[in-house]
Order: C-alpha cells, then structure tokens, then sequence
C-alpha cells in the first residue's frame, strides 16, 4: 500500500490543478476565462489568446505597440491590462473587435497622444485608466468616443488645461482624477471646474503661472477668476480668426478687381460721340480704333473755338459696311 501512496498522490494533485485553456499562449496561465502573461518580458501581444477569455492581463512586460487588430478573436472580453509596459503607440484599429470591453488599463506607459479613433471600437466602455503616461492633451473628441464612461484616471501625466467641452458628452462620469498634472490656473481651467468640483480635485496644485507654483487649485477662489470672460477663446479660435482675416482681404480685392473689368468691358461697348460734327456719332465695333487711340492734339484756336484734329478720323473700313450706325 505504501507504494501506492506516490502515484495516488501524484495523480491527485494533477486532477486539482486547473487545466489551461485551449489555446492558452506559452508560459501564460488560464483558467477560468482568465488569461495572464505577466512578467514574462513580452514583447507584442500572443496571438493565440484564447476566444472565449474574459479577462486578460498583460502587465509587467515590454510591449511598445499595439498593431492593428491586435485582439481579433476576443468578443467575450471584458477586463484588458495593459499597465507597466513601454506603450508609446496604439494604431487606430488595435481595438477592433472588443464590442464587450468594459475596462482597459494602460496606466504606466508612455503615451503622448490619443486618438478618437482608437476607442471607436469600445462604446460600452465603463473604466478607463491613462495615469501616469506623457499625455500633453487630450481632445475633447476622444472622450466623444465613450459615452458611456463612469471612471477616468488622467493623473500623472503632461497636462496643462483640458477643454471645456471635454467632458459634456459623459453624464455617467463619476470618478476623475486629475492630480500630479502640470496644471496651468488661468482662465482656461474655470470651465472645468465649475463641472467637476470633486474631493480629489483637492490634490490638483498649479505649476503655472510661477506666482501660483504649488498652490492647491481649489484654494484659489471664484473670485480670483471674475476677469475672466464667460467665452473663452482657446488656441484653435484665435487661429481661425487669423485665417479668416487675411482671406477677407484676398478675397474683397478678387472682387473689386473683377467688377472693374465688367465695369471696363461693358463701356467698351458704349456710343461714343466724336468731336468732329461731320463725322457723327456712331457705334464703336470691337476691333476698331477707338478716338483716345487716334494721334491727335490740339492747335491754339482763340477761346470760344473747338480745337482741330490734326489727323482725320478713319473713315469706317469696308468689312463694317454691314454695321447699323446711329446717327442723331
């Protein structure tokens, strides 16, 4: 019986142990619909993650991009962790396919930009974790992308004002965090703290202006911001007033231009009376000299008396025989 006592206790403990997933990538561990390869130094994401996983973690490794469709045979996930690795791209199809995400965590990378097409994929999106990256702004359009967001971590990062508008489309949003940014407390920032006036808004220091560096934000006051006007004009509405106001002018001198050579071509056409009583007036035809192109001067005739040509006026040439003139 005690020989028996190795094997059974062998066989035991193999029966206990979870059975991986099929499909589980090399050194990962499934279980469960839970996928996790961390600390294995991975370098882009396994393509054999399992279809049916809910949950997968890829922390603690050395991925630099996510490539398009990364995640193509994952519908069911709902849980993705991206967090330490060295994230300094994310392509705009990356996501593709996760209809049913609801939390992505890539905190602790080095994102500098964002990207509304990234998140297209993810409307049912709940929590979204971006502390601790090198973003230097974030367009309101990005946030456009998930209206259905209740948790926002910004903490950590490169930012120095968010938009106004950056946060009307989310009115599930519940938790914002926002400290350890290199807040600049100007106008700017008024707008967003009229919406979101939370406790750990309380952690948000200035860094800028130089008079205000590491002064607690909501410490300020409403009074300190009564100069400030109710629209604020941001960075890309002064560019469009600078646009808009050299192409007026263009466009006011294409339009004096153009109306001076309708004005031109139509008194071309004009009856024109000759000085000369003889010759009458008559209808100038296009083609023809018209009497400012005639070499002519005048003598010096006593006062009261009409000047003289010096050269007569051509008679009318043959090919103009058929032409109507008007005679008084």
């Amino acid at each position: 019986m005690a020989g028996w006592r190795g094997p059974a206790t062998l066989l035991a403990l193999l029966l206990l142990r979870p059975l991986p997933c099929p499909g589980c990538p090399a050194a990962c561990r499934c279980s469960s619909g839970e996928v996790d390869c961390r600390y294995l130094a991975l370098r882009s994401v396994p393509e054999n993650l399992p279809a049916n996983a809910s949950a997968v973690s890829l922390g603690y490794n050395h991925i630099a991009a996510l490539k398009a469709h990364s995640f193509r045979s994952q519908p069911a996930l709902q849980t993705l962790s991206l967090h330490r690795n060295v994230l300094v791209s994310i392509h705009s199809q990356a996501l593709a396919g996760l209809g049913a995400l609801r939390e992505l965590d890539l905190s602790n990378n080095y994102l500098t930009v964002l990207t509304a097409e990234t998140f297209l994929p993810l409307p049912g999106l709940v929590t979204l974790n971006m502390g601790a990256n090198k973003l230097g702004q974030l367009p309101p359009e990005v946030l456009k992308a998930l209206p259905g967001l209740q948790e926002l971590f910004l903490h950590s990062n490169a930012l120095r004002s968010l938009h106004a508008s950056s946060f009307l489309n989310l009115p599930a949003l519940r938790s914002l965090t926002l400290q350890d940014n290199p807040w600049a407390c100007t106008c700017e920032i008024q707008p967003l703290l009229r919406r979101h006036r939370t406790p750990k808004e309380s952690l948000i220091l200035c860094r800028f202006p130089e008079h205000l560096n590491q002064y607690p934000l909501l410490a300020i006051g409403n009074e300190s911001f009564s100069h400030c006007q109710d629209s604020l004009l941001y960075p890309q509405d002064y560019a469009f007033f600078l646009l808009i106001g050299p192409a007026s002018f263009l466009a006011s001198i294409l339009i004096c231009l153009l109306v001076g050579s309708l004005t031109v071509c139509r008194g071309y056409w004009k009856i024109i009376v000759l000085p000369s009583p003889a010759a009458g007036p008559f209808l100038l035809p296009h083609g023809t000299m018209s009497p400012t192109h005639v070499p002519w001067s005048c003598s010096n005739e006593p006062r009261g008396q009409s000047p003289k040509f010096q050269q007569d006026f051509p008679e009318p040439p043959s090919a103009l025989a058929g032409e109507r003139w008007l005679h008084p």
